[in-house]
C-alpha cells in the first residue's frame, strides 16, 4: 500500500499502473478500501477495464455507490459491460432505484436486456445467482470443432472447465468436461463423451436448495434451466460460497434470537442492532414470567420447606442445557440434509435413551452429591434427584421434538434453538419439581 501511495504522490502513473497488473484484485480491493476515497478513485480510474471490473466485485458495497457517482456515464457503460453479468445485478441490487436506472440507461442495449430480465427473478432464487456466461456446446459437434469454440469464446466466459450440450432449440441434454474433451480424438462427437444425466436446478428453486446440491454432488458449477427444460445460465461454486455463508449466518443469529440482518456489525448503527434484538428479547420476557407465576403459585410450599428454593438454578439450568444440547443437534441435522421429516420417530425415540442415559449419569452423581456434602433430609434429596432425572428426559424430548413441529410447518427450524427452547424447559422443569415435592414431601 505504501508503494501505491508513492507512486501516486511521485506522479509516477506508468510506474502505479505496472504495479496495479501485478496484483491479485482481491487484495487490491483491500487495499483500496484503506484509502482515501479521492485517492482510491484516483487509482481505480488507472486501472484497465477488465482489472477495474475485477476489483470492483471485490470491494465493500459502501464503496460501489460512491464510486458509481463518481466516473462518467461513458466509464460506468464500460464497467457494467466488461462485469460477468450475476456480479452487475449483485451490484444494481445494492444501489438505490434512482441510480439503477441511470446505470441500466447507460449500458449497452445487449447488456441492458440481460440485467433486466435477471432483475424479474424472484431474491435469493436459482435465476437471481446465475450468470449467461458459459460455454454451450452441441451434439454433433466434434471435439476439434469444441476446442476450437472454446479457444474463441472462452476468454468472456465465468468458466470453461464444465461445458452443457444443448439441441438446436437450447434444450440442456449433457455435460462435458474440458479434461474430456482434451483426452479425446479430434473427430470425437461430443455425443459420445458427454454425460447425459445432468444435476440441474429451476430458475425459481431457492438458493438454499441450491447450494445443499453443490455440496451433495460436490459441483464447480451447476446448470439452470427453466419450465421447458432450457438452460439459461450457470450458477458457479464461488456465488454458492458466499449463499452458504450468508445462510450459516442467518440460522446463527435466529438461533441466538437476533432478528437476521443483511449488513456486518461494524457497519449495523445502534439502533438497527437494538431493533434487531428487542422484538425476541420482549417475547422471551413476557414468556418468562410463567416461571414466576409457577414459583408463586408455589410459594407457601417453598416457605414451608425453604431448601428447596436452593435447587431451582440448577434444576433449570441442567434442563435448559440438555434443551439447547438436542435442538442444536436436530437443526444442525436439518440444515446440512443429514434429518428429514420422515425420520422424527427414531430421532425422538433415541433422544429418549440418550436422556435415559445422561439423567441416570447426572441424578447418581447429584444423589452421591448431596449424600456427602449436605445436610438435608433424605425425602429431600430423592426429590431433587427425581426431579433432574425426569427435566433431563423432557428436555431431550422436548428439544428434539420442537424443530422438528417447526419444520412440518413451514417455519425455519432455527427458531426452536436456545433461548425458547430454554424458556419452555425453565417452566416445565419447576412444574415437575413441585409436583414431585407435594408427592414426597
Amino acid at each position: 500500500m505504501s508503494t501505491l501511495h508513492d507512486f501516486l504522490h511521485k506522479g509516477s502513473f506508468s510506474s502505479l499502473q505496472a504495479r496495479l497488473l501485478e496484483m491479485n484484485p482481491v487484495d487490491l480491493a483491500r487495499e483500496l478500501e484503506q484509502m482515501e476515497r479521492g485517492e482510491m478513485l484516483m487509482v481505480f480510474r488507472l486501472m484497465p477495464k477488465d482489472l477495474a471490473a475485477a476489483v470492483f466485485t471485490y470491494l465493500d458495497s459502501s464503496l460501489h455507490q460512491h464510486i458509481v457517482e463518481s466516473i462518467t456515464a461513458h466509464e460506468i457503460r464500460e464497467l457494467i459491460d466488461e462485469m460477468f453479468i450475476d456480479d452487475a445485478v449483485d451490484l444494481l441490487e445494492e444501489l438505490p432505484s434512482n441510480m439503477v436506472r441511470a446505470i441500466i440507461n447507460n449500458t449497452s442495449p445487449s447488456t441492458r436486456s440481460l440485467i433486466n430480465a435477471f432483475l424479474k427473478y424472484p431474491e435469493n432464487s436459482a435465476g437471481s445467482l446465475m450468470t449467461v456466461e458459459f460455454v454451450g456446446l452441441y451434439e454433433d459437434m466434434s471435439c476439434k470443432d469444441a476446442l476450437e469454440l472454446i479457444r474463441h469464446s472462452g476468454v468472456d466466459k465465468e468458466t470453461i472447465y464444465t461445458c452443457y450440450v444443448t439441441d438446436k432449440s437450447r434444450h440442456l441434454t449433457g455435460a462435458v468436461s474440458l479434461r474430456r474433451i482434451l483426452l479425446s480424438d479430434n473427430d470425437c462427437l461430443i455425443s459420445e463423451i458427454m454425460h447425459s444425466s445432468v444435476i440441474s436446478v429451476h430458475t425459481s428453486e431457492d438458493q438454499e436448495e441450491v447450494a445443499k446440491k453443490f455440496q451433495l454432488y460436490d459441483l464447480l458449477a451447476m446448470p439452470v434451466v427453466d419450465k421447458e427444460g432450457r438452460i439459461v445460465g450457470i450458477i458457479t461454486i464461488d456465488d454458492i460460497v458466499d449463499v452458504i455463508e450468508a445462510e450459516n449466518t442467518e440460522d446463527m443469529e435466529i438461533m441466538a434470537a437476533l432478528h437476521p440482518s443483511e449488513n456486518e456489525y461494524m457497519k449495523t448503527g445502534v439502533w438497527e442492532l437494538s431493533r434487531n434484538r428487542i422484538v425476541w428479547l420482549t417475547i422471551l420476557m413476557i414468556s418468562a414470567t410463567f416461571t414466576g407465576m409457577i414459583i408463586s403459585h408455589y410459594g407457601e410450599m417453598l416457605q414451608q420447606v425453604v431448601v428447596l428454593a436452593a435447587f431451582i438454578p440448577m434444576l433449570m439450568d441442567t434442563a435448559g442445557n440438555c434443551g439447547s444440547q438436542a435442538a442444536t443437534l436436530i437443526i444442525r441435522g436439518m440444515a446440512v440434509g443429514e434429518i428429514h421429516l420422515k425420520d422424527w420417530l427414531k430421532i425422538v425415540w433415541k433422544e429418549l435413551r440418550v436422556g435415559c442415559l445422561v439423567g441416570l449419569a447426572l441424578a447418581a452423581l447429584n444423589f452421591a452429591r448431596l449424600q456427602i456434602f449436605a445436610d438435608n433430609n433424605l425425602m429431600i434429596d430423592l426429590c431433587v434427584t427425581i426431579t433432574l432425572f425426569m427435566t433431563v428426559l423432557l428436555a431431550k424430548t422436548i428439544g428434539c421434538i420442537l424443530p422438528i413441529i417447526a419444520k412440518s410447518c413451514k417455519l425455519d427450524p432455527a427458531l426452536m434453538a436456545s433461548p425458547l427452547i430454554t424458556t419452555i424447559v425453565d417452566a416445565l422443569s419447576l412444574l415437575i419439581y413441585f409436583a414431585v415435592a407435594q408427592t414426597l414431601l
